[in-house]
């Protein structure tokens, strides 16, 4: 039974990278990049073998902590770290629980991150090769490492499931993720401050994390290197401990999940009121975006892409006060912009299915990239001209001000031609509605990335004349290159706006039921 599900799980991604070659490129991408840190860490392992063994056991425990707290608490942004296998749609089926939790397990350490994670595990045998029953000692701690990351990751994600499972929960998650990336830019800094002082304060780290269950086992070999065997003893016992609890813990809560499956979260009251729908037009472009606009106020996934909305002004803000130099926040609005202009290039695959409705309704493929371009413009515009007045104000620059509104007006428009292009053509691996906002699919986090670094180019170039402009007056004080900029950015702006959406319509009215079909693939 369990190799029968380990092969379901490999035929299920097999089939899923078929159904898109761009995916399946993603993935062969994605392992080259994690084979390529691989060696990289191997060869540091090998040099580390030449250092003194207390340095050696506190890079050990340091990293392989960091290892586990990673895949331990990455369920809490994601829907665990490979979810092929879906335990929910297993739960009418008569499988022992001991069977599943097994396969999982096994499932778990066979993809590209577990492979890569247990072969790093083992590298670290590397450090004490001079030393053979040490070097023993590290593979069997290794091995016991490596799985804990694993059933780490399937316990809390087997814990969360049915706390996660409500839409409020994962407007909740997608809010709570806000916190790290405001606290990234000092996270940074108290680093940076830390690794100056490294050779005092890294060992003392390591000491401490050497007792906790995440760090005890990776403790072990290093123990023994220097003469402990009786602290190498009681690290071992907690080190197999944590991994005899955290499978007590995840048998159980898998178990009561199959047992009792998670159901959507039912409204206790209704809404009244058409909401957007009585405001805007009832025309197909006007419908268009007043669902749009609907899916932006109440869809998780969108409010992913409105945290950079506080996060750049928060970051941006943090590293200038650091340096003295405010000016650095007259990047704020230009950035924005850019993140803003680009947020509906994915509009279309977020549809998913609920995609048919425009082609059974005959919505022309203009109307539908109007539709989306006008409700992203009613919060999007005036908040980048908000941001790009509020840090001209905050650095004093006033005299940069028609020209950073040039730029970063002409960076926003001209992404939402981009995107009205791109997104009337291509549907890409995202969250499906309902799932996690930061779930992915295998490859799809990638293909979307090269995509949206094409596209990022491909913006650069397009609204390069008024940023040269702004530049020129920037550089010469005169602000008539301000004012130019602002014109050009409006005028050739607006032009790629209706030749992008022009052009996408048109792709999408030729296209769309190859898109939709793609779309139902990814269902």
């Amino acid at each position: 039974m369990v190799a029968h599900l380990v092969r379901l799980r490999f035929r299920l991604l097999a089939n899923a990278l078929t159904r898109s070659p761009w995916q399946a490129v993603a993935v062969v991408l994605g392992t080259v990049y994690g084979m390529f840190m691989l060696f990289l860490v191997v060869v540091g392992l090998l040099f580390l073998s030449s250092a003194p063994d207390s340095l050696g056991r506190t890079v050990s425990v340091v990293g392989g902590a960091i290892l586990v707290l990673g895949w331990t608490f990455l369920p809490l942004l994601s829907s665990g770290i490979d979810e092929t296998v879906d335990p929910a749609r297993l739960a009418t089926f008569p499988i022992p629980i001991t069977t599943l939790l097994l396969a999982l397990a096994v499932s778990g350490v066979l993809g590209v991150p577990g492979i890569i994670t247990t072969l790093a595990a083992l590298a670290t045998s590397l450090v004490w090769w001079q030393t053979p029953l040490v070097a023993i000692v590290a593979l069997l701690c290794a091995a016991i490492g490596a799985l804990t990351c694993v059933v780490g990751s399937r316990m809390l994600a087997a814990l969360t499931v049915r706390i996660s499972s409500g839409r409020r929960a994962r407007e909740a998650k997608t809010v709570l993720v806000l916190i790290p990336l405001l606290l990234l830019g000092p996270a940074i800094l108290a680093l940076s401050t830390l690794f100056r002082e490294l050779r005092t304060v890294l060992p003392i780290i390591a000491d401490v994390v050497a007792w906790t269950p995440f760090g005890a086992i990776w403790a072990v070999p290093g123990d023994l290197a220097i003469g402990r065997p009786g602290t190498a003893v009681l690290h071992a016992l907690i080190g197999i401990g944590t991994l005899i609890a955290a499978t007590a813990v995840w048998r159980w809560a898998l178990d009561r999940a199959l047992e009792r499956p998670a159901t959507s979260t039912s409204f206790s009251h209704t809404q009244r009121g058409l909401g957007w729908f009585a405001i805007f037009s009832g025309t197909p472009t006007g419908a268009v975006a007043a669902r749009a606009l609907t899916y932006w106020a109440r869809d998780p996934r969108y409010a992913q892409s409105l945290i950079s909305v506080p996060l750049v002004p928060a970051i941006v803000f943090f590293y200038s006060g650091a340096s003295g130099d405010l000016s650095g926040l007259l990047f704020v609005g230009p950035i924005v912009a850019v993140l803003l202009g680009m947020s509906i290039y994915t509009d279309v695959s977020y549809d998913n299915t609920a995609f048919s409705l425009h082609l059974q309704s005959g919505v022309s493929g203009r109307a539908d990239r109007w539709g989306r371009v006008i409700a992203v413009s009613v919060f999007a515009l005036p908040t980048t001209i908000i941001l790009t007045v509020a840090s001209v104000w905050v650095s004093d620059s006033w005299e940069r001000l028609v020209g950073m509104l040039g730029i970063s007006l002409g960076l926003f428009i001209t992404g939402l031609a981009l995107s009205s292009l791109v997104s009337g053509r291509f549907a890409f691996a995202v969250p499906a509605p309902g799932d996690n906002p930061f779930k992915s699919r295998p490859g799809g986090g990638f293909t979307l990335m090269l995509s949206m670094f094409a596209s990022w180019t491909a913006l650069a170039l397009l609204a390069l004349p008024e940023m040269v402009l702004a530049i020129i007056g920037f550089a010469t004080f005169n602000q008539s290159f301000g004012w130019i900029s602002l014109a050009v950015a409006l005028v050739l702006g607006g032009t790629l706006l209706i030749i992008g959406v022009r052009w996408g319509g048109k792709l999408l009215d030729d296209n769309g039921p190859e898109m939709l079909v793609q779309l139902q693939r990814q269902k």
